[in-house]
């Protein structure tokens, strides 16, 4: 099963090729939107990530459910390899449009807790907006 359509692939790896050639010039502070999210379809665990390497690594932020969120690396083989209960396995979520810098996320989720809270807060926050 492929998480990730083609045109997604290419544009993570488009951001970890970004932020190889900002490092080489001594640029330290790269923090694009998240442009993927996947999901446990049957728990609270949720992957945002940035970009992927020549390796299958994505860099990004895992919430797995347990009120640590952590910028971290993760392998999408090995969450493609997730076999999960009733033949689910772990989602990408095709409507994911990011709108903060992935900074922005992991700063919230690490005070509220939850990377659900956060995406739960956002949501609100833009419904509040649309209605002034």
């Amino acid at each position: 099963m492929k998480l990730l359509p083609p045109a997604l692939y290419a544009a993570l790896r488009a951001n970890h090729v970004a932020r190889g050639k900002r490092l080489r010039q001594g640029v330290d502070r790269f923090d694009p939107v998240p442009l993927l999210r996947l999901f446990n379809p049957i728990g609270a665990a949720i992957w945002l990530a940035t970009e992927i390497d020549e390796d299958g690594v994505l860099f990004g932020l895992a919430d797995l459910g347990f009120g640590c969120p952590e910028l971290g690396y993760f392998s999408l083989e090995e969450l493609q390899s997730i076999r999960l209960p009733f033949g689910l396995r772990i989602e990408h979520d095709g409507s994911f449009v990011g709108c903060h810098p992935l900074s922005v996320y992991a700063r919230v989720a690490t005070r509220v807790g939850s990377l659900l809270e956060v995406e739960r807060r956002l949501h609100e926050a833009a419904a509040l907006k649309g209605e002034r």
